[in-house]
């Protein structure tokens, strides 16, 4: 379990609330309301006073690489930094596990081996989620992980995300997709844009 006590990032107010194994939390609010930046403070790659805590265990007890290794942040705009995505996929991980990723999104499996510069938008993005599960972490943090996929890439990773919750994962969920919120969350947190406004955390239950 994911629970997050009293964390605030940037101008956020403090935030608390937790995600349950095989659960997803769906992040709401407009644009400019601080999603990505609760992802990304989650993650530990932004400055937040607060805790966060894994399992019982707080994040502090962790080195920033072993927390990361556990609650893994997937951007909307994911960075490539390799001639091919292969060479920036983790060093150890089990080969067979990730063609199957791939191919449940769409993917041959040598798309790895092309340039990474001749890949669309969309098959960039689906790679960025598969690397960021093949080493299988608990906690899944996904900015908009379908907004550059057509309607067909964008069911098959719904259908992929809803595997790692069947597989005891907790996701918190950025998306613009109204529909797809109604599809995969099981609670939302709704975000406000200005400071004075608190957020709601209702755990509002969607069937």
């Amino acid at each position: 379990m994911l629970r997050v006590e009293q964390l605030q990032a940037g101008d956020l107010p403090p935030l608390t609330f937790e995600v349950a194994d095989g659960e997803c939390l769906a992040v709401e609010g407009p644009s400019g309301a601080g999603k990505t930046r609760l992802l990304r403070a989650i993650a530990d790659l932004d400055a937040a006073s607060g805790q966060v805590f894994l399992d019982g265990a707080e994040r502090s007890e962790m080195t920033a690489p072993q927390w990361r290794k556990r609650v893994r942040y997937c951007a909307a705009e994911p960075a490539w930094w390799t001639e091919t995505p292969r060479a920036a996929f983790p060093q150890e991980f089990d080969e067979a596990r990730l063609e199957r990723v791939l191919s449940a999104m769409g993917l041959e499996p040598g798309t790895l081996d092309r340039p990474t510069a001749v890949l669309s938008t969309g098959e960039r993005q689906r790679l960025a989620l598969a690397r960021a599960i093949v080493d299988e972490p608990k906690v899944l943090l996904l900015d908009e992980p379908t907004a550059a996929l057509d309607a067909q890439a964008a069911a098959l990773v719904e259908e992929l995300i809803k595997y790692q919750m069947l597989s005891g994962r907790s996701v918190v969920l950025v998306s613009h997709d109204h529909a797809q919120i109604e599809r995969l969350a099981h609670a939302r947190l709704q975000l406000a844009k200005t400071e004075s406004t608190s957020p709601r955390n209702d755990k509002e239950e969607t069937s």
